[in-house]
């Protein structure tokens, strides 16, 4: 068994369901410091949280990830226990296997090649590990990003161990990710009796007007690296399950998939522009869960690309598609920044798996990354 396959099974087998760590940071910590990692615990809230970091000069290469996962389901719908690993037929079973323990257990047998080949660092390396990704992620990175600007201990180049690939590992990079922007509609009638139409107000009659108008509007025409915006309902609700009940308020929750030709400030400005000029009577409640980013191409892009070609023989794709990461609370602060990791499949499904052949060749691709930039 590799020592990359050996460490995604022993995580796996820590159920980390978010924000949980389940165990994870303790083994982690425990193989970074006998590499000689200064190991920072960083919890905040419920949420736990570690910066380790090897060397004290620049530039600093960081691997970001996170230890917590989705909750698994019914384990009778998996074809195994989804927190006891199994491989078959060369395929790694269990939950966390592909988003993303296995990218974490690549990172940590990559540097432990690279260390234990003597050749003397030219940078540092370090990791930013948290267990809120999966769950609120106002605990996690985002914190430990605001003590490492407090202290100007700035990020150069970050890897965030993403699944990001398609069909094997390495054929897809991410290099931005759009804006996601949530809205609170609540519309305002008066509650009354179906028969009695004139002495209520249904708010449900008249928000399908401007709903309509949301949902045909053209946002913008995306960019080089971004595709449109996209403006996503993703719950409405009315009424207390009474048939010959006239609702007196409307729920809808929507969200704002945004590239970098819009900015929040216009988004909201524009949908306010859309509800006024149908005359409803409405509040409205924002929430940004993060601003686009993208990195352009540059020496962390153009050696990640070399180091897949080393090691699979296969030119990589740039992408900005998919949710969000917390590549958003990392990127702003001027770090080179992306996105690699195993394929995406399965990732958040039931029998959530990972090629064992991947998770070796992602180990090598993240070793030759350190040896090319700090290494």
């Amino acid at each position: 068994m590799s020592p990359t396959l050996a460490l995604t099974k022993a995580l796996i087998e820590r159920a980390s369901v978010t924000p949980s760590d389940g165990g994870c940071h303790a083994l982690l910590a425990e193989r970074l410091e006998a590499m000689g990692f200064v190991v920072e615990s960083l919890p905040f809230g419920d949420v736990q949280n570690f910066w380790a970091r090897l060397g004290t000069q620049g530039p600093l290469f960081a691997f970001a990830g996170h230890t917590d996962v989705v909750p698994p389901g019914p384990s009778e719908h998996w074809d195994s226990d989804p927190f006891a690993p199994q491989v078959r037929d060369g395929i790694l079973y269990g939950r966390g296997a592909a988003d993303m323990k296995g990218s974490i257990a690549a990172m940590i047998t990559a540097c432990e090649r690279l260390i234990a080949s003597g050749r003397p660092l030219r940078g540092s390396i370090a990791f930013l590990i948290t267990s809120d990704e999966e769950g609120s992620a106002v605990n996690g990175t985002v914190k430990v990003v605001e003590v490492l600007e407090k202290r100007q201990e700035k990020i150069q180049y970050c890897i965030v161990g993403e699944p990001s690939s398609t069909a094997q590992v390495g054929d897809v990079i991410k290099i931005g990710r759009r804006g996601s922007l949530h809205g609170r509609l609540t519309v305002h009638g008066i509650q009354g009796h179906v028969a009695y139409p004139h002495l209520a107000r249904n708010p449900i009659h008249r928000a399908m007007a401007p709903l309509d108008a949301l949902c045909r509007e053209r946002w913008d025409e995306g960019n080089e690296s971004f595709p449109p915006t996209s403006f996503q309902i993703s719950n409405i609700h009315a009424g207390k399950g009474t048939d010959n009940v006239i609702p007196g308020e409307l729920d809808v929750a929507f969200n704002f998939r945004y590239s970098t030709a819009l900015s929040e400030e216009t988004i909201k400005a524009r949908t306010k522009a859309i509800l006024d000029a149908n005359g409803l009577e409405y509040s409205l409640a924002w929430h940004l869960s993060g601003k686009p980013f993208l990195t352009q191409r540059g020496t962390l892009i153009d050696i990640v690309a070399a180091s897949i070609k080393a090691v699979t023989g296969i030119d990589t794709e740039c992408s900005t598609t998919g949710g969000t990461s917390d590549g958003r609370f990392i990127a702003p602060t001027g770090a080179q920044l992306l996105e690699l990791g195993p394929c995406n499949a399965t990732i958040h499904k039931v029998n959530e798996n990972v090629r064992v052949a991947d998770l070796d060749a992602l180990s090598r691709i993240y070793e030759d990354v350190l040896t090319r930039l700090v290494g």
